[in-house]
């Protein structure tokens, strides 16, 4: 990942195609020492392309991979004549529910930490 952010770096510093030397320098400015072969390795997969074609292809691929919990399609859509104040509305009484619910959950949590044994009975 160090290799292809100095040559990154080197792209936005003006060299539209750096070569391992000027990644290396990079590099080595900040104290790292390069390895030739994962060096060479970014080099020539990076040669000759275009390294904002590269990051947009890739953000491409990128959004194919399923990263999260489904949206839910109502979400999504304009809502009605009813206009959004509704639907707030109706998401901070459940959210109110949702609270007391849980604090009465934590309470009985709490009276069954002893349940007749002690650790070092």
């Amino acid at each position: 990942m160090r290799y292809v952010a100095a040559y990154l770096l080197a792209v936005l510093g003006g060299k539209a195609n750096p070569s391992a030397e000027d990644v290396q320098k990079i590099l080595e400015s900040i104290g790292i020492d390069v390895e030739d072969d994962k060096l060479q390795k970014v080099i020539s997969e990076l040669d000759g392309k275009d390294v904002n074609q590269v990051i947009k292809d890739g953000l491409g691929k990128l959004a194919s991979i399923p990263c999260g919990a489904p949206v839910a399609a109502a979400a999504t859509t304009a809502p009605a004549k009813g206009g959004a104040a509704a639907p707030a509305a109706e998401a901070k009484k459940d959210t109110k529910k949702e609270e007391k619910k849980e604090e009465k959950k934590e309470e009985k949590e709490e009276s069954d930490d002893d349940m007749g044994f002690g650790l070092f009975d």
